[in-house]
């Protein structure tokens, strides 16, 4: 349960840090909470010659509203996500979440860019940029570009980022007025990582006609998976429990998750429709003013 030897670089301005990946390259990790670098360390699954610790660079955290948008910035704690006043107001989904993640001690030091770059195929913060059409931003020694989550998101534990590149923000649009979100997993317990998860966004017009709807489903493959044709079959009409379960027993059918030791591929499609007909009802009732 020791770290593999390695050399310890703290940089303490962006520049030197990306000057410092473009040197190294795939020989560096970089270290942010360390939440999930730390026990690869200790168990020796990742052994990087250099250990990049961005925790000294200042401006790479905070949560602002910017033309239409939420950003977060990529060391900002999970936990201040959370309790964010503009995060509650601005982007729901996401403030539903982000209790989801771990527990309270985790989130003290887990970090939103952390979690993305990870790209753990059972974690929130990725179903949520993909639920919302976010953007994840990268910066280089070259220059910087965005990228949606089905570009950054390629595979188990593996993203569209360069050894050279940083996460160093998110950004999340605002949610649209008379719009109703909802985050749901089931998992073994509190805390643990989840079997399946749903999160769901909906948007009501005056007259209580659904004229955008989103679904993503994580845990149940490489990457979340965004339910585009299923949720599109809601456009245009009223949300009854008939069209919502129409569009769940169209997510379960679409997915395809692997069987594994803590649950096989039919329970994952099962629960993966019940989620979605759950979430969907709930961002219904929200998005009408009924429900909290």
């Amino acid at each position: 349960m020791k770290p593999p030897r390695f050399d310890y670089l703290a940089p303490t301005s962006l520049d030197e840090a990306l000057a410092l990946l473009a040197q190294h390259g795939e020989e560096a990790k970089i270290l942010a909470g360390g939440q999930s670098l730390v026990p690869l360390l200790n168990f020796r699954l990742v052994r990087p010659a250099y250990l990049v610790d961005l925790n000294e660079i200042r401006g790479l955290d905070g949560i602002r509203a910017d033309d239409g948008h939420l950003v977060i910035g990529a060391m900002t704690r999970q936990r201040a996500v959370e309790t964010s006043a503009l995060v509650h107001e601005r982007c729901p989904l996401l403030a539903e979440a982000m209790p989801q993640i771990g527990h309270v001690q985790i989130r003290n030091r887990g970090t939103v860019g952390g979690s993305l770059a990870h790209a753990d195929p059972a974690a929130e913060l990725p179903a949520v940029v993909a639920a919302l059409d976010g953007e994840i931003v990268l910066q280089s020694a070259r220059g910087r570009r965005q990228l949606t989550a089905e570009q950054f998101f390629v595979g188990y534990l593996t993203t569209a980022a360069d050894p050279t590149e940083l996460v160093i923000e998110v950004k999340l649009p605002a949610t649209p007025r008379r719009t109703g979100s909802a985050f749901l997993e089931v998992s073994r317990r509190h805390g643990d990582f989840a079997l399946v998860g749903v999160a769901a966004t909906l948007t009501l017009d005056e007259a209580g006609v659904c004229t955008a709807c989103a679904v993503a489903v994580t845990g149940v493959g490489p990457t979340p998976a965004v339910a585009r044709d299923a949720a599109r079959a809601l456009v245009g009409g009223k949300p009854s429990p008939q069209a919502i379960e129409d569009v769940s027993r169209r997510v379960s059918q679409a997915l395809r998750p692997d069987s594994d030791l803590h649950a096989s591929s039919d329970y994952r499609k099962d629960v993966a429709g019940v989620l979605t007909r759950r979430a969907l009802t709930r961002a219904a009732e929200r998005a009408s003013g009924v429900g909290r």
